[in-house]
């Protein structure tokens, strides 16, 4: 079980990013030298679960994904899993997370197999913990014909679920997905869903952003909508209809937002720029912590 509760981030504006800013009208996220990316951001998702996380770009979802995942500080909140905060204690994210970001994180020159079995060993594991997990991941994702081939040969699909392996072949106990299936064949996408309402079955906690509204129909047992920093609704998606008064889930998301204002113009950054703030922020706690991601 994960339980994420209060979580705020704000970065710090270049000088560069100010201009940029100033060219749109004035989000109110930005205060002074700072954007408050997130405001107040909570959801928690239990073991066995499928827990969807919605919002527009520029929301706030990708930050707090790589809040949980340990590559971005919290300013403040609490990131509880299975009892342990892993805000207070860092060490424990990676052995507890598995975390797959929209970037492959795969090395170029060596092949699959190696890349997975090297990030198994900095885990810790043993060459027949990586070989009896490996096989089984392998299977399940059916990449066991492209193994041996290097990364910069694969397509965007092969990668992907080279990527998802690597993510979770220390067996963590809640594993996070941004957007999996973006740019996906439909049968990789489908190989990709079973593997996710697997990992569901053998009792992970799994969250997971998407645009596509019919893979958290298809998936999530619940759902939490961010806008603007803020978790604007969590829960399933029964009373996501119920209290919205839509049927259509497309009209629910589109009304959940409604309710919280996100249609005023001018108050929506560009996710590229949400996405530099991020990156600039990164490599600053990086150096600080001396700690690379």
């Amino acid at each position: 079980m994960i339980t994420v509760s209060n979580l705020r981030k704000s970065f710090a504006l270049t000088k560069e990013t100010k201009k940029q800013l100033s060219q749109k009208k004035q989000d109110s996220r930005q205060q002074g030298n700072h954007f408050q990316a997130l405001e107040n951001v909570s959801f928690s998702c239990q073991s066995g679960q499928v827990l969807g996380l919605l919002g527009p770009n520029g929301a706030g979802k990708t930050t707090t994904l790589r809040i949980l995942a340990s590559s971005l500080k919290p300013d403040s909140g609490e990131i509880v899993v299975n009892g342990v905060d892993i805000v207070k204690k860092p060490q424990f994210s990676k052995q507890k997370i598995g975390f797959l970001s929209a970037k492959t994180g795969l090395y170029d020159r060596l092949t699959a197999k190696e890349n997975i079995e090297y990030f198994a060993r900095l885990h810790g594991m043993s060459k027949a913990q990586i070989k009896e997990t490996g096989e089984k991941i392998y299977q399940q994702l059916g990449i066991e014909e492209y193994l041996y081939r290097r990364v910069d040969t694969m397509s965007s699909g092969m990668l992907q679920k080279v990527s998802i392996a690597r993510a979770v072949i220390h067996q963590p106990e809640v594993i996070i997905f941004d957007e999996p299936t973006t740019g996906l064949d439909i049968m990789a996408t489908e190989v990709i869903l079973d593997f996710i309402a697997q990992q569901k079955a053998q009792g992970r906690a799994v969250i997971f952003s998407t645009h596509h509204l019919d893979e958290v129909a298809m998936l999530a047992d619940s759902v939490a909508i961010v806008n603007r920093g803020k978790t604007c609704f969590e829960g399933d998606i029964a009373t996501l209809q119920q209290q919205t008064e839509q049927q259509d889930l497309r009209k629910a998301f589109m009304a959940a937002l409604d309710f919280t204002g996100s249609n005023k113009e001018g108050d929506i950054v560009e996710p590229d720029l949400h996405q530099e703030l991020e990156g600039q922020q990164a490599l600053t706690e990086e150096k600080l912590t001396g700690d690379a991601q």
